[in-house]
């Protein structure tokens, strides 16, 4: 909440963009000011993305104050950077909920706010949806609709924001992307698109000229729309004699602008509105820095982008003692792969910009050699590994959950048809807390089931992730998927050693009569302690099975859990359709069996953000849900 001791004096007085623009060019450094100070308080004590936002103040200032927002369209890419957006479209009074269970979303969505024109989440989608709303706007006679892409050097190595750019340069639209280039995605940025956009320069008094002799000669009829492309083009050619540097974007016909200082919002402010009325796809390139204004973000980008709790005065980061806590998953992942990579010579890396998220970034300090970051271009990671691996290689491709769905096509047709042996080791499976439902992992049960030649597990703690690591790498293994949750394991001596598990052998945890209750991963704990509390408190015996592997199924542990029992309880924590609890339904159906199958896990629906803790209980998936439903199926 804004303590009495903070005075925004401007910001205060903005509810709407539209009391933005009331202010003269003159207060905009003062309003950044201002807006920077109140999103560095907010987050020091309230956790988010910190970095990323600072960056952008100056931009999203001057966007509100030149484009006629809502009706002018913002596209948002990723969402990282959309706090001062939201804090400058009438939710700043309820920006202290922002993440929080019931409280504002995450990252900008049309369902909390007419100014939030998309979904925001996944990288690189603004150009192609800004496109597509510069065509409807063109279609339904809106002429005077500007639609603003914005889009960050990271987000433009994906894929998609290629596609986006080819069709705008042969589709007609008035469409501006603007380039926010920090040299940063969440890591450094890499690639040589991040190299190039370093490098690229443009004269902004050529670009003013040519703008305003464009303009006259439009006037006097000397210039149509064929001979502006044609004119286009032979400047451009001329630019880059004279520059000895091809120009990518004007090479596909959308006009560049830059790079220009992305924090100076005057000038900003004044090139945005000598370019917004342009005919013609057009890019504004700015150079940013992450964490603008707060010099330890400034100084360690990748620790600030989202650095929990921390003093707005001094820098210093809340940090919880975790010495007598379980290791984080990604720990776990990050030094049992180095730990097999000194033993197996094939072992490579792979992460699409989430070294350090991941802890690949342990592999690469200890083998800088056998660990690439291929930027964000999730289906490039997949088939980039399985190149590696149709040629002796074994990679160890590690994505995001939610991110793998981009690269689904890929999976399939780059490894699974050869059956490549990558190991696709799936982060932040399940529902992952305050990023919402742009980031849950709870598909890639349902959409890798029906794979061929994949084999899925996901272990109950980080010993089982351990020896799941090392099941993968084995020979003639094929493409193996683990799949593990963001946050902290069960055991403090995690080190165990090294063994093969089975392929397709769940276990049986503990025995019992009157009920069987079969989980998969990591929600087994929950389940574990549940039975327990049952058991204690109602003198039943309820047999437990870990399944392990979804695929291949342990079909003669199926089979004796079929016999025996007229009442099974399923978990997981991904969605109920098409998920683990539909495999045990289709064996037992399949085999004749008819128990009473109680499926538990992530229902039919875009599950909120909020904590983890209030999440599996919204599932019914936490400890006290399973416990009553333990009780209601036996009772």
């Amino acid at each position: 909440m804004k303590t009495e001791t903070n005075t925004y004096p401007l910001l205060e007085a903005i509810d709407t963009p539209a009391d933005l623009r009331k202010l003269t060019a003159d207060q905009l450094p003062e309003l950044c000011e201002e807006l920077r100070r109140d999103i560095l308080e907010e987050v020091s004590h309230n956790p988010g993305h910190v970095a990323s936002n600072l960056g952008t103040v100056e931009l999203t200032v001057a966007l509100h104050y030149v484009f006629n927002t809502p009706y002018d369209r913002i596209v948002w890419d990723v969402g990282h950077q959309a706090y001062g957006h939201k804090i400058l479209t009438g939710r700043r009074e309820a920006f202290h909920t922002n993440r929080k269970f019931k409280g504002i979303r995450p990252f900008p969505s049309p369902y909390e706010s007419e100014y939030d024109t998309f979904t925001c989440g996944h990288a690189s989608n603004s150009i192609s949806v800004a496109l597509g709303m510069a065509v409807a706007a063109e279609r339904k006679g809106e002429y005077d609709r500007h639609v603003v892409a914005v889009i960050g050097d990271g987000s433009m190595s994906g894929g998609l924001a290629f596609e986006g750019l080819n069709n705008a340069s042969s589709t007609p639209n008035n469409l501006l992307i603007v380039l926010n280039d920090n040299d940063m995605s969440i890591d450094r940025s890499v690639g040589g698109m991040k190299q190039y956009l370093f490098n690229l320069t443009t004269s902004p008094s050529y670009n003013q000229l040519r703008f305003k002799t464009a303009r006259l000669l439009f006037k006097m009829g000397i210039l149509n729309e064929e001979r502006r492309k044609a004119l286009i083009r032979f400047a451009n050619s001329l630019k880059s004699i004279a520059a000895q540097q091809q120009n990518i974007f004007e090479g596909m016909n959308i006009r560049y602008f830059g790079p220009i200082d992305g924090h100076d919002v005057k000038n900003l402010a004044r090139v945005l509105r000598d370019i917004k009325d342009m005919k013609g796809p057009k890019i504004l390139h700015l150079h940013t820095v992450k964490g603008k204004g707060f010099l330890p973000a400034e100084q360690n980008p990748e620790i600030w982008h989202a650095p929990g709790c921390f003093d707005p005065h001094t820098g210093e980061r809340v940090t919880p003692d975790s010495t007598c806590l379980p290791p984080l998953y990604q720990d776990v992942f990050g030094e049992t792969l180095v730990e097999l990579a000194r033993q197996n010579p094939r072992i490579v890396g792979v992460t699409p910009a989430m070294p350090t998220g991941c802890s690949m970034n342990k592999l690469m300090e200890a083998m800088p050699d056998r660990a690439f970051d291929v930027g964000i271009a999730e289906g490039h990671a997949a088939t980039f590994s399985g190149g590696m691996a149709k040629d002796g290689l074994q990679p160890f491709c590690n994505i995001y959950s939610s991110f793998m769905q981009r690269a689904y096509d890929n999976v399939i047709h780059d490894i699974a048809i050869l059956r490549l042996p990558v190991v696709l080791c799936l982060d932040r499976a399940g529902l992952v807390g305050e990023d919402g439902p742009t980031h849950h992992g709870v598909f890639d049960l349902a959409y890798f089931r029906p794979i061929p030649n994949l084999t899925i597990a996901s272990p109950m703690d980080e010993c089982e992730l351990r020896r799941l690591m090392y099941t993968a790498q084995l020979p003639d293994k094929g493409p193996f998927v683990i799949r593990y949750p963001k946050g902290r394991g069960e055991h403090t001596e995690w080190h165990c050693p090294l063994e093969e598990i089975p392929v397709g052998k769940g276990r049986k945890l503990k025995d019992g009569d009157d009920l069987s209750v079969i989980t998969l991963g990591p929600i087994g704990n929950a389940a574990a302690r549940a039975i327990r509390r049952a058991e204690q408190e109602r003198g039943c015996t309820i047999a437990h099975y870990d399944l392990r592997f979804l695929k291949p199924l342990d079909e003669d542990m199926l089979h004796e859990i079929g016999c025996r029992f007229r009442h099974i309880i399923t978990v997981e924590d991904g969605v109920l359709k098409g998920g683990m609890g539909s495999a045990v339904l289709e064996f037992m159906s399949d085999n004749g069996y008819a128990p009473h199958v109680q499926r538990i896990g992530v229902p039919d629906t875009f599950v909120e953000h909020g904590s983890l803790k209030d999440l599996h209980h919204l599932c019914g998936m936490d400890e006290n849900s399973i416990y009553q439903t333990i009780l209601n199926t036996l009772y």
